[in-house]
């Protein structure tokens, strides 16, 4: 059967293969720690279930582009409040059915497939920014990381600003956790304006951090968030990675292109899933409660890896540890086999071979329990 080229030239998902060793081992029997997938197990907090419960309606009807408005208020509340910036919940905000699938699709509306025109992406890093990309015709251009894994203007090679027409970034960055500081995401986004460059912030993470909020594309953009978008999300913030709920906050003139596109996909949340999404962007409290949560797990894993001399880099947000090891897939196989799972850094792209990442999804006594295994695993020769 003929299939799109891309296909083939991606591949499976990077991390399937793992999941689905790990998925037969969990069939035979055996007890697995899983650190591989950034899915939480915290329950969902009540008072969002019982908003999306409220709000199921007798006749199901198909949920609009734009989004309740209600929702789009309560998004622009949430970023006052977190950002201190103002947008216009009617021009400058689109909820999503999560941060995932506006991330793919969002090239569509900007490239030009036949005009040569490239997109950047960091790698390591979240895969989908590249898929899309080249799902959309554009020379997908990865920038590899490397010492602290944050993205500077000065990364991106100056052969391909002429014809970059979107930047991808990340900030706290899956999978590292690195933190890209306000100067240094200030000069991309003017570097960016300098050549017509849409900035796209991926900032799903944006509300777990350790000791001072990371800064946002909306904070360090001109008036109007001219030239970039931000991408947000309930996923980790609310624990409603099940519920499929984002938004994309920005530029009024990209977010009508957006609604142009996104009138032909069909990517809608359902409007009881939009009523859910709206208590839970308008509280703070139960974010603040998820955070310390992840902030224990993060304590309890990085104290034994620093007594045990296991190096971790940057990880001082988000919901990631990245460990460095001498092989990441034999690390991979042989925490595996003590019933730990993580995943090879070399998943997430070039960059990312010689690390290990670890999702702050299980208990945690788990994670205490977890970490002894990986340091008899990990444990550098003396």
């Amino acid at each position: 059967m003929r299939t799109n080229p891309v296909l083939g030239e991606l591949g499976a998902y990077p991390i399937t293969e793992i999941q689905d060793t790990a998925r037969r081992m969990k069939d035979a029997g055996e007890r697995l720690i899983d650190f591989s997938l950034g899915d939480p197990r915290e329950p969902t907090p009540a008072f969002i279930r019982e908003a999306a419960a409220a709000a199921i309606p007798e006749v199901s009807q198909y949920p609009t582009v734009s989004g309740l408005a209600t929702l789009r208020s309560a998004i622009a509340g949430y970023v006052r409040r977190r950002f201190g910036v103002e947008v216009d919940p009617a021009t400058q905000v689109i909820p999503t059915a999560g941060a995932k699938e506006a991330i793919f699709t969002t090239p569509f509306a900007f490239v030009d497939p036949h005009a040569a025109e490239a997109g950047v992406f960091c790698t390591p890093g979240y895969p989908v920014h590249e898929r899309g990309l080249r799902f959309a015709g554009a020379e997908a251009v990865g920038v590899r990381l490397h010492g602290d894994f944050v993205l500077r203007a000065d990364d991106v090679p100056a052969r391909l600003w002429p014809r970059l027409r979107l930047l991808w970034t990340c900030s706290p960055q899956n999978p590292t956790g690195a933190v890209t500081s306000r100067a240094d995401l200030r000069a991309l986004y003017e570097r960016c304006r300098e050549h017509d460059t849409l900035l796209l912030s991926d900032e799903a993470y944006a509300d777990l951090w350790e000791e001072a909020p990371p800064t946002s594309a909306l904070q360090v953009a001109d008036a109007g968030s001219v030239g970039s978008l931000t991408y947000l999300s309930c996923s980790k913030r609310s624990g409603m990675t099940g519920y499929r709920s984002g938004a994309i906050v920005g530029d009024a003139e990209a977010i009508a292109a957006l609604k142009s596109l996104r009138s032909s996909v069909g990517v809608g949340s359902p409007e009881f899933i939009q009523a859910a999404a709206s208590v839970a962007w308008a509280d703070d409290v139960h974010a603040e409660d998820r955070r310390s949560i992840f902030n224990a797990k993060r304590a309890v894993l990085r104290s034994r890896f620093d007594a045990a001399g296991i190096r971790v880099i940057a990880s001082h947000a988000g919901l990631y540890l990245w460990v460095e090891v001498d092989d990441d897939m034999a690390a991979t196989k042989r925490l595996l086999a003590e019933g730990v799972v993580v995943s090879p850094g070399s998943a997430f792209g070039a960059g990312g071979e010689g690390h290990v990442r670890l999702a702050l999804v299980p208990t945690l006594e788990e994670c205490g329990e977890a970490a002894e295994v990986v340091v008899g695993c990990l444990r550098p020769a003396s």
